[in-house]
């Protein structure tokens, strides 16, 4: 999201279809790949700046401690080099996120 005025606008979105293992995940998995695909996917954008990564899914904010996850745990690494903060935003108050995936 980009700050235009006084409004937060979608800059772009972005999606992958899960591969067979992946869709076997369990949901706080499938989250936090979803969000490491994101950050690499727009690196040259983000890398060397700080940037805010809004969530819908509270459990991820243990990227920034350390997770007992192993798989969980080599993510949070991968984002390691990247300065950002996590911001919980509830599904229903997190718009901008769910749009795209509630249209009928």
């Amino acid at each position: 999201m980009q700050l235009h005025g006084e409004k937060l606008h979608p800059v772009a979105y972005q999606s992958k279809k899960l591969l067979g293992a992946e869709s076997r995940y369990a949901t706080v998995e499938k989250e936090c790949l979803a969000t490491v695909w994101g950050v690499q996917k727009f690196e040259r954008y983000l890398y060397g700046r700080h940037f805010v990564l809004e969530i819908d899914h509270q459990p991820l904010k243990c990227l920034q401690r350390n997770p007992t996850n192993p798989r969980l745990l080599r993510w949070s690494l991968q984002l390691q080099p990247y300065s950002f903060t996590i911001n919980y935003i509830p599904g229903k108050d997190n718009l901008g996120a769910d749009y795209l995936s509630r249209i009928n």
